[in-house]
């Protein structure tokens, strides 16, 4: 009798996509991403985020809550990191993570784990990483529209972990030296920059993201520096669109088009 691992290894591409799931190519080293439209499906907060993010060759990468895994995938083709590994705390779509990985024939470089953000110290061990990426829930408690949809809810709102849980675990979890990055709203960036402090996560690099150059932003992205001194890089803005319906240069290169 075979093993599962073995008949995973036998499954054909079609066998990995289930009914109802979509597969969406990525634009970088030929990657594909397995998405169910009827969950969450990663936006481009997600690749802006692994575009800004930096791992360099031999270092080890955690991404917390991967959700379908789009930036561990991004991120292998665009760094050389040498080991990937994504926590996600719903099976559902970890589970799909756990397909693309599979599909993109990327299992000896990209771990699925499914657990809580919350015990992510306790299950991997302190100073574990050299980088940690996240893409948190961005809305507090019942700010925003709490969408029916619950998968969509646990992405958006900090229904299963809060900013103080992601930022307390990565410091915890990162190497002396490591490196946060995340994305998250414009307007918690005082509440976000000051628990990134008081964590030992000293505020390295920032940009910001405006829809277009006449507009509010409405993300930031920032780095993290574990023990870090106290200084700050503002970077260039990053202004997605030219008019309505076209990207800038810089988005067209960071989607790989």
């Amino acid at each position: 009798m075979r093993t599962r691992e073995e008949n995973q290894k036998l499954m054909t591409p079609n066998d990995l996509i289930h009914e109802g799931e979509r597969l969406d190519e990525l634009h970088r080293n030929g990657y594909f991403i397995i998405q169910d439209p009827a969950r969450f499906c990663f936006g481009m907060d997600a690749v802006l985020l692994s575009g800004f993010a930096q791992a360099k060759e031999g270092e080890r990468v955690l991404d917390l809550g991967t959700g379908t895994g789009i930036i561990p995938i991004l991120m292998e083709a665009k760094t050389g990191a040498c080991a990937f590994t994504a926590l996600e705390i719903q099976e559902e779509s970890a589970d799909m993570a756990r397909r693309s990985v599979q599909y993109n024939r990327l299992e000896d470089k990209i771990r699925i784990v499914t657990g809580d953000i919350r015990d992510a110290a306790a299950l991997f061990g302190a100073s574990s990483f050299d980088v940690i990426t996240t893409n948190p829930p961005y809305m507090i408690g019942s700010h925003g529209l709490t969408s029916a949809n619950e998968a969509k809810t646990i992405a958006r709102h900090e229904v299963c972990c809060t900013l103080d849980d992601v930022l307390r675990e990565s410091a915890s979890l990162l190497v002396p030296g490591g490196r946060l990055y995340m994305v998250h709203r414009p307007f918690r960036l005082a509440e976000i920059l000051s628990k990134m402090v008081a964590c030992g996560l000293e505020p390295k690099r920032m940009k910001l993201v405006y829809p277009y150059a006449d507009r509010e932003p409405n993300m930031v992205l920032l780095e993290g520096l574990k023990g870090g001194k106290s200084r700050m890089t503002v970077e260039k803005p990053l202004i997605v669109y030219k008019e309505q319906g076209v990207y800038t240069d810089e988005i067209y290169e960071i989607y790989g088009y």
